[in-house]
């Protein structure tokens, strides 16, 4: 896609879901991966993703160059979680821009919080994460992870021109990897990938996407399976 289409455009939300029920697994379980726990929760949901998922992030790790390492930090995100942090952006955007309407205030907290009942993290489905070397250490990609448009100047959109050469080679080396695993990227943020969700579908010209939101309370399971992979 060339151009830049929100997360809330009817062109995603329009796609259907034919869901697999595939479960959500803990990833602190593949030893592969390096997590952050900067987003930790009590019920550590941040460390779930849809297995399929999971799956495409071990092949990518094996692509990337010697001493760089796949860096998760967010994986699922609680309904709740999602609605509160669309609500807070969009809150923040009014008192930016008083004279817009909803709708406009809608699609511009779109570029940084997907919609609730659409959104990729709440499906599983998608992933925040980033490069470190092999010691851990986070490396530079241009901006904080999570910076919004606003506090980044809009460095934090993937295709952004005001960042540094080094940071603009990892991200190419970061998106190298990922894309060539089937992912793709929200591109008002470099950070985030998915697979299989409506925006995945919208990417890839699937017709349907595969994953739809879900709570992980439905999944005990994969749960159980979580718990026993992470000791």
């Amino acid at each position: 896609m060339s151009e830049i289409i929100l997360m809330s455009d009817p062109k995603v939300t329009s796609i259907p879901v034919l869901e697999r029920g595939e479960p959500l697994v803990d990833v602190r379980g593949e030893t592969a991966l390096l997590v952050d726990d900067r987003l930790k929760d009590p019920e550590n949901a941040f460390a779930y993703l849809r297995e399929g998922v999971v799956e495409r992030l071990l092949q990518a790790q094996t692509l990337l160059p010697d001493g760089l390492r796949l860096l998760f930090v967010e994986g699922y995100r609680p309904l709740s979680l999602q609605r509160t942090y669309f609500e807070e952006y969009e809150e923040e955007l009014r008192a930016l821009h008083p004279d817009w309407p909803a709708g406009p205030i809608h699609a511009a907290a779109s570029r940084y919080v997907s919609p609730p009942a659409i959104a990729p993290h709440s499906a599983g489905a998608a992933v925040d994460l980033t490069l470190a070397d092999t010691d851990g250490r986070e490396q530079d990609l241009g901006t904080a992870m999570n910076a919004s448009p606003e506090e980044s100047a809009g460095a934090c959109y993937t295709d952004a021109d005001n960042i540094s050469a080094e940071a603009r080679e990892n991200r190419r080396i970061l998106g190298a990897a990922l894309t060539a695993v089937g992912l793709v990227n929200y591109p008002t943020e470099w950070w985030h990938w998915s697979l299989g969700d409506r925006y995945w579908a919208l990417a890839t010209g699937a017709e349907r996407a595969y994953y739809g939101p879900r709570e992980l309370s439905a999944a005990p399971a994969a749960q159980e399976r979580g718990r026993t992979e992470a000791g």
